[in-house]
């Protein structure tokens, strides 16, 4: 059952693929409110999700560009596409465990800069992950520096070129520094790799460039047991499969991957006379892309990776008077891989943010990495005490009558005092019929108004394995649905604001 105890815990991890829960302790969970959060001094904002969604028909058969029911777009299919957009309330959940090989979950995430050393630092500083491991210069590594942040299981790697062309001594094979030059030129700051830990590399990658997946780099052998292999996403972003031993256990084995030099030692000492540097960060919950058109991206990753669609959103379930997207959400079989991707919405009063950000970035790229705390209300109390000394910042609060909604929804989750400290931190609060979620959004975090990143907390959804184990299940509360018209209020008026300081406007991507 759900306990008070639980409204601010990690979960365990999720059990194996053939692992079956047993009960859902989160049915009649929300009687009770839960004990009092911590009081938070600084006003914090934050988004939050609902969703309600998996399509029955498999995504990878339906092909083309999105259609909606909204403003000047067409309803049903697409004209010769077979693919439909069918929105929130279209859905309904299912599960048909399709994927074409094994997925444990998220691994890493690549960034590619021009600068490693420094970008890697702010995060640390911004988000309380300490450097895990390194290979550089000073490990014999003569092609690229990369540092690896981690917090429990949550790794970002920041790598960036030295010299003038791929060489002996990489870490990672797959990186060439010419490469990396065009595409921060290209894109700045920004995302290269979503890296997924598989049961094994080399056949995960036969299996997506047999089911039509692009080659981006062919499986390598990195010693150890570890392997490497990468495929097309969208735009310049790939898909990373690692695989190793199943002795290692990700969420608890200090290592990276061979080449890397471990720095845990440095990272468990942590600041001075503060200890080990942790602000609750555990997991990565879900990667987020834009890309031009849904239809064929959504078919071409759900047709690769055998995915199943978990929520869908049309721009009449998202969007404002003035602008909007449409998403679609897939998922790994255990749901705790979520993948969405954003269309932006043509024909409204203002250009959609999702048409901002491919111009900004110069084509498809990760739009936001969404970061699952085990305390969330803690941890933007230690972001927001660095925000002003090159931490984040994070997107304006939403209106204080939007509090009146939340005690309607979550009043029996959520105690008064505790309804009052999301008011004084700007939480927004959403549910659906399993659980709750805990939201918010920083502002770009690079130069270009590009990515940004996404704090959560999820509540209820507790399960057991076979075992007896509790896990919670992935996904739970959702996506925000309820608050995406906040979040795209407060995108409106940070974009209104970069624009009346233009005198000149950025060209369409």
């Amino acid at each position: 059952m759900l306990t008070p105890s639980r409204l601010l815990r990690d979960s365990p991890s999720p059990p194996p693929p053939t692992t079956k829960p047993r009960t859902n302790p989160t049915r009649n969970s929300h009687r009770e409110p839960h004990p009092h959060l911590p009081r938070v001094t600084l006003p914090l904002p934050i988004i939050i999700i609902r969703a309600r969604a998996v399509i029955t028909t498999p995504p990878h058969a339906r092909r083309g560009s999105a259609s909606t029911e909204m403003g000047n777009a067409p309803e049903g299919e697409t004209e010769g596409s077979g693919f439909k957009l069918r929105g929130f309330r279209g859905f309904v959940r299912a599960n048909p465990r399709s994927d074409r090989f094994p997925v444990h979950g998220f691994h890493h995430v690549e960034f590619w800069t021009g600068d490693a050393s420094t970008a890697a630092g702010r995060f640390a500083f911004a988000l309380g992950m300490p450097l895990s491991a390194r290979s550089d210069l000073s490990t014999g590594n003569p092609v690229h520096a990369s540092y690896l942040l981690r917090s429990r299981s949550l790794r970002f790697l920041f790598s960036a070129p030295y010299g003038p062309g791929p060489g002996a001594g990489a870490a990672i094979p797959s990186f060439d520094p010419e490469r990396a030059r065009r595409f921060v030129a290209a894109h700045g700051l920004a995302v290269r790799a979503v890296a997924l830990r598989v049961a094994d590399a080399a056949a995960a990658f036969r299996v997506s460039v047999a089911h039509g997946a692009r080659p981006a780099f062919p499986p390598a052998d990195l010693g150890d047991g570890f392997a490497l292999s990468e495929v097309e996403l969208y735009g310049d972003v790939v898909l990373r499969y690692v695989s190793f031993p199943a002795d290692q256990n990700p969420g608890e084995a200090p290592g990276f991957l061979p080449g890397f030099e471990d720095a845990a030692a440095a990272a468990a000492a942590g600041e001075p006379g503060r200890g080990p540097l942790d602000y609750g960060l555990r997991r990565l919950d879900h990667a987020v892309g834009n890309v031009p058109e849904l239809g064929p991206a959504v078919a071409y990753v759900a047709g690769f990776t055998g995915f199943h669609e978990f929520a869908e959103f049309a721009a009449e379930d998202v969007g404002t008077a003035e602008s909007g997207l449409n998403s679609v959400v897939l998922a790994n079989n255990e749901e705790t891989v979520l993948v969405p991707m954003n269309e932006p919405v043509h024909g409204t009063k203002r250009r959609s943010q999702i048409q901002t950000y491919l111009d900004h970035n110069g084509g498809p790229g990760v739009q936001h990495l969404a970061l699952a705390s085990d305390d969330v209300l803690r941890t933007l109390r230690e972001m927001r005490a660095r925000s002003g000394a090159g931490g984040f910042e994070f997107m304006p609060p939403p209106p204080p009558n939007y509090y009146d909604g939340v005690r309607r929804r979550a009043g029996d989750v959520l105690s008064d005092e505790q309804i009052a400290e999301c008011k004084e931190l700007g939480v927004l609060v959403d549910r659906d019929d399993q659980g709750v979620l805990l939201q918010i959004f920083t502002k770009p975090i690079g130069d270009r108004p590009t990515i940004f990143l996404e704090i959560i907390q999820r509540i209820g959804c507790m399960m057991k394995d076979d075992d007896g184990r509790e896990y919670q299940k992935g996904g739970c509360g959702g996506f925000g649905k309820g608050n995406f018209s906040e979040l795209f209020k407060s995108i409106e008026e940070y974009e209104k604001s970069l624009e009346s300081k233009q005198s000149t406007t950025v060209p369409a991507s």
